[in-house]
């Protein structure tokens, strides 16, 4: 049987195959992506609470973990580098902090909350893209740790209080009579700063070195001149000192001795300067001894003794009566220094007293030129007529004392100071004193006759009167040749003084002059007179009558001689004034001086027995007496 051939069918064009191949193709994929999409998604849902798979941090592969179980592992995985011990290092001592105390931590829950938002993106194709980049190819997150620096500068502050160390300069101190020298030592500091910068990089860097080198400060002692300054203080304290001294006329005096224990009680070690010029200063103060020097001066030392000059009026020139002489003076401090000298002298041990010269102000050669000494400015004279010789000598010996006296200008005269002592050693004669209604003995009768006659050159010469004293009853040898009363002047010694001062531009010269055979005694005043002085004559007042004469007891006479040592005078009110007039006659100063004068009996001395004797109240003293009484 035969068949007839087939039909062929038609061929389908190749486009038309290959757009069903496309069509294919896509459909597949489609169905892949959404089998993916929907894997990813269930995938999502499956591990809602856990870490998407793939995801790592470092080496640690956490996918799939929850939060906690990956801080866990981390934690656990590096728990050997929060305990990694660091040394730290100087010199021999070491200290070790693990990295946890030095602020060193891994941040566990920070790193797996990082970990843990791969794929939670508030887009959710951004969330399928990152599932899907780890599910894929895996994601690593960084390892990193968090460095506290307060925790490790809080370390090394601790540290430092371990080896920090101020530092102690060297020094002096004395045990005894021993002097140590302490040297001191080296200050230390720790430099916080550059531990902290090395163990920052160490632990940055995630070194494996953890060895640390401290830099330790060093700040050695300051020596500065201790040895030397040592040195003096042995030299000081070796021996005691000796100070010597003479007498004016120069005897040597035997030495007074400063011991060691005086020496160490005034030794000074005090520090000066500053920086490298600073230094131990050693002295010695040996100040406590000034007022033993002080009180000792005057015995040693010697008064400059003025020139003693007259005045000639021929020539206008100084004649010189006595010589001028230097004096001395112990120089307290001068001595002291000297002294404190010695005691760093290891030789010589000894120091000398000091004296300054004293000059005299009026030397031989002074001309009365230069002195303004030109004429004669004022004088007075008074009478002794009928005075015992006892008397006279004293006023004899008073007069020549004052004689040849230069006053400066300005300067206060004191007619005691210029007296000197009235005694016996000084040449003064005893005389008779009635003194409380008894007749006694007493040195220096007729001195009051001195003191007179001065102020009354004084006075009329119309100088300023700065201390004068009366008696206290009228003296009849002051009122002989026709002189009044009220112009008297008593001294006493040491209490009653006469004193005036040279109130004018120049120097004004003293002029003394016993005169025996007229029984008078005068002074003079030489200058370069100033003003004109008119004393006016006095003024009485107020007269009382003198008591009864008196009659005192006298073993050395018989019966029937007396002898009359006192003369009545009548109490009263004196004035005298002064007038100071310029050269131009105008009046420019008007002055007095006042006197009261107690009544006063006549006194005689009779032979015991005699009928006439009864108690004397009171009596003359016809020498130096306190007020009320005459000389």
């Amino acid at each position: 049987m035969s068949y007839p051939p087939a039909d062929n069918p038609p061929r389908t064009p190749w486009i038309v195959r290959l757009l069903r191949l496309a069509i294919l193709a896509f459909a597949a994929l489609s169905l892949l992506a959404l089998v993916l999409v929907l894997g990813l998604f269930g995938l999502g849902m499956a591990l809602e609470d856990r870490i998407a798979p793939g995801v790592s941090i470092a080496e640690s592969d956490i996918g799939g973990m929850t939060r906690a179980e990956a801080i866990a592992a981390l934690s656990a995985r590096h728990a050997g580098a929060e305990a990694a011990a660091y040394t730290f290092r100087a010199g021999e001592r070491t200290w070790t902090a693990t990295a946890a105390e030095l602020g060193l931590s891994l941040p566990a829950e920070e790193l797996v909350e990082r970990a843990y938002a791969i794929g939670r993106a508030d887009d959710g194709r951004r969330s399928l893209r990152e599932r899907a980049d780890a599910w894929f190819s895996g994601v690593s997150l960084p390892l990193s740790f968090t460095f506290d620096e307060r925790a490790a500068a809080g370390f090394l502050a601790r540290l430092a209080t371990e080896i920090d160390r101020d530092r102690q300069d060297a020094s002096l101190s004395l045990d005894g009579m021993q002097v140590a020298v302490n040297p001191g030592h080296s200050g230390r500091r720790l430099d916080q700063s550059a531990a902290l910068t090395a163990l920052t990089e160490l632990v940055m860097a995630q070194s494996e070195r953890r060895d640390i080198d401290l830099v330790i400060h060093e700040s050695p002692p300051r020596q500065w001149n201790l040895r030397e300054a040592a040195a003096q203080v042995e030299i000081a304290l070796s021996t005691p000192l000796q100070l010597v001294g003479d007498l004016p006329d120069g005897q040597m005096l035997p030495p007074w001795v400063v011991t060691r224990e005086q020496i160490l009680a005034g030794l000074e070690v005090t520090l000066s300067g500053a920086g490298e010029a600073r230094r131990y200063d050693v002295s010695a103060d040996l100040s406590p001894f000034a007022p033993f020097l002080t009180t000792l001066g005057p015995t040693l030392g010697k008064p400059a003794v003025e020139g003693r000059f007259d005045f000639d009026p021929a020539s206008g020139q100084l004649n010189t009566l006595r010589p001028a002489r230097e004096g001395r003076e112990l120089d307290v401090a001068e001595t002291i220094r000297r002294l404190e000298a010695a005691v760093f002298d290891p030789l010589n041990r000894r120091a000398a007293m000091f004296f300054k010269t004293r000059q005299p102000r009026y030397p031989h050669g002074v001309t009365a030129a230069e002195l303004g000494i030109t004429e004669l400015v004022s004088e007075a004279t008074t009478y002794f007529w009928g005075s015992w010789p006892n008397r006279r000598s004293n006023i004899a010996l008073g007069a020549g004392k004052l004689h040849g006296i230069i006053v400066a200008p300005g300067e206060e005269f004191s007619f005691n100071h210029h007296l000197g002592a009235i005694t016996p050693e000084a040449g003064y004669q005893e005389g008779s004193v009635i003194l409380g209604g008894a007749t006694v003995t007493g040195i220096g009768g007729g001195i009051c006759q001195v003191s007179t006659t001065m102020f009354r050159a004084v006075f009329g010469g119309g100088y300023a009167v700065t201390e004068r004293n009366s008696h206290g009853y009228r003296v009849g040898y002051y009122e002989y040749a026709g002189a009044g009363p009220g112009l008297d002047a008593a001294i006493w010694q040491p209490d009653l003084d006469l004193r005036f001062q040279n109130n004018t531009p120049h120097h004004l010269l003293i002029e003394s002059a016993f005169l025996g055979a007229n029984d008078a005694l005068q002074f003079r005043i030489y200058s370069t007179p100033h003003w004109r002085t008119a004393v006016e004559q006095p003024i009485i007042r107020d007269i009382v009558p003198a008591p009864p004469d008196a009659f005192v007891e006298a073993a050395d006479l018989a019966l029937g001689q007396v002898r009359q040592i006192d003369y009545s005078a009548d109490g009263a009110d004196v004035w005298v004034y002064r007038n100071v007039y310029d050269s131009a006659g105008s009046l420019i100063k008007r002055d007095h001086v006042f006197t009261r004068f107690q009544p006063w009996q006549a006194v005689f001395e009779v032979a015991p027995g005699d009928p006439r004797l009864e108690v004397l109240d009171e009596g003359e003293d016809d020498g130096i007496a306190p007020v009320g009484q005459a000389g």
